[in-house]
């Protein structure tokens, strides 16, 4: 995989390919760490952890959405 990579990233689509991934859902986890706060899960079990996934991302949503409407 490692190789794989390394040759696709010397290709121009290979590079502009990799390049949509800053536009795309990337931040997102990065605004979520750092901004947030977010760093690891306080629950165990995957249900557990999925319910604490859905509420960070809510609060993410509602606070993007109060930032989008000027509020």
């Amino acid at each position: 995989p490692i190789v794989r990579m390394t040759h696709q990233l010397k290709t121009r689509t290979g590079r502009a390919l990799y390049g949509l991934r800053k536009n795309t859902v990337e931040p997102v986890f990065g605004i979520i760490r750092h901004v947030m706060g977010f760093r690891q899960f306080s629950l165990r079990g995957l249900s557990n952890v999925t319910a604490e996934w859905s509420l960070v991302a809510l609060a993410w949503n509602i606070k993007r959405m109060s930032v989008l409407r000027g509020g």
